[in-house]
């Protein structure tokens, strides 16, 4: 760029000096030498350097270097910006793509409850409003860390011969019922002793998303977990797909598949990607919702299932998800083409594949009648108040390891205090 505007600084006094037939080879030797079409080219020497005195002490001296600030009004004033913050905070600070899929919908409902309230001619400006726009007035607000963890899965060798290897190329995405099972573990970079596991159950086709938390990785509360989330799922179970982890691969889940028709595959040793779809989920809602804290007492475990009961029914009914359906390799570029954002709920009202056309109108009505009554700000609220009663109880726990054991009163106050928390 520097060597471009000491070209263009001689090369502008020549031009202008020069007559008329004489520019032409000037403007082409410029273009070549540039790389600026003619019509710019042409336009920079005529203005670099260009003198117009105003009187006699102010003289301005032209450089198409510096671009003019224009005097346009905002089109997004701050009424706009302050209800888009809003609107942002309550569906989780989603990225822009997803907000703008979801957020004509979503106004009439918040609107409803009483959570906003906004002019007609700011309501059209949010529903018109683009999603670079939106990235771009919140993007002051968007600093996000991710820690990196280890794998805490030991293999299960158990029936690991019997179980069919799935990759994720080979799912049916057009049927819902097909789920990847996958556990989190919350020990807070501590591995010792027993903590508290998530159950992340993820739909493959709609992006539905279940979630509960069990005492450890004993096979015994995971089945039970896994039966209790197949009564919520609003569509029949007809696959499990899951790692190889021996909390899955055991004799227990493989009878009980076999029992009820469900098809059971596991992933690839070492092979994460096979299970893309559940592993994004841990990550957007698990960790999102939960960090990287340790929970391993039953008071916590029963908060952090409180807490995933409003995270089931705000993920799904109002966490737009868009799905890729197209992926073309061009040199060493990769193009991927994404669906319309979605909420799990519309696309759940969308499939229709269900064996039982009567079982089916009865779990979409009742899923409607459910989503009606749902105030997607009231549950951000509790899920919010059960997250910083989770962090209370994480710093108790941490000044707990500060106090005397031998110090009896100190200990008691500190039980009393622990126990007021929990409760």
């Amino acid at each position: 760029m520097k060597e471009r505007k000491s070209v263009t600084a001689v090369v502008a006094v020549r031009y202008r000096k020069a007559r008329k037939k004489d520019k032409g080879p000037i403007l082409d030797e410029f273009s070549q030498l540039t790389g600026y079409n003619r019509s710019y080219a042409a336009l920079v020497l005529r203005n670099c350097g260009k003198r117009i005195r105003i009187d006699n002490k102010l003289v301005i001296v032209g450089d198409r270097g510096k671009k003019i600030r224009r005097n346009k009004p905002r089109s997004y004033d701050e009424k706009v910006l302050r209800a888009l913050r809003k609107i942002w905070v309550i569906m989780d600070c989603m990225c822009g793509k997803r907000l703008v899929g979801v957020i004509g919908e979503l106004i009439p409902v918040l609107e409803e409850h009483g959570e906003i309230g906004v002019d007609t001619r700011t309501k059209q400006k949010l529903l018109k409003i683009s999603a670079s726009t939106i990235d771009r007035a919140l993007a002051p607000e968007r600093k996000r860390m991710l820690s990196r963890r280890r794998s805490r899965t030991k293999p299960g060798t158990l029936l690991k011969h019997q179980i069919p290897i799935k990759t994720f190329s080979e799912w049916d995405e057009q049927r819902p019922g097909f789920v990847e099972i996958d556990l989190v573990g919350h020990d807070g970079g501590n591995i010792g002793g027993d903590y508290i596991q998530t159950l992340d159950v993820t739909d493959v086709c709609t992006g539905w998303t279940e979630t509960q938390a069990v005492r450890n990785k004993a096979q015994v509360w995971v089945f039970a977990a896994l039966k209790q989330i197949r009564e919520c799922l609003p569509f029949k179970l007809l696959g499990i797909d899951s790692d190889n982890g021996s909390e899955f691969i055991n004799g227990e889940l493989y009878r009980y598949c076999l029992k009820e028709e469900i098809t059971f595959t596991r992933a690839r040793a070492y092979r994460k990607n096979d299970n893309c779809y559940v592993e994004q989920k841990n990550w957007s809602v698990v960790r999102r919702a939960l960090g990287y804290l340790r929970y391993d007492t039953p008071g916590e475990l029963e908060i952090i299932n409180r807490l995933h009961g409003y995270l089931r029914l705000y993920t799904n009914h109002f966490q737009p998800v868009m799905k890729m359906i197209e992926k073309t390799r061009v040199g060493s570029r990769v193009k991927k083409k994404y669906d319309k954002p979605r909420t799990p709920y519309q696309r759940v009202l969308d499939s229709g594949v269900v064996e039982s056309h009567d079982v089916e109108e009865e779990r979409k009505e009742a899923l409607t009648k459910e989503h009606v009554k749902l105030n997607p700000a009231e549950l951000k609220r509790q899920i919010t108040k059960l997250q910083d009663k989770l962090r209370k109880i994480a710093l108790l726990k941490r000044r707990k390891q500060d106090y005397d054991e031998n110090d009896d009163k100190n200990h008691k106050d500190f039980e009393y205090i622990f126990r007021e928390a929990t409760n």
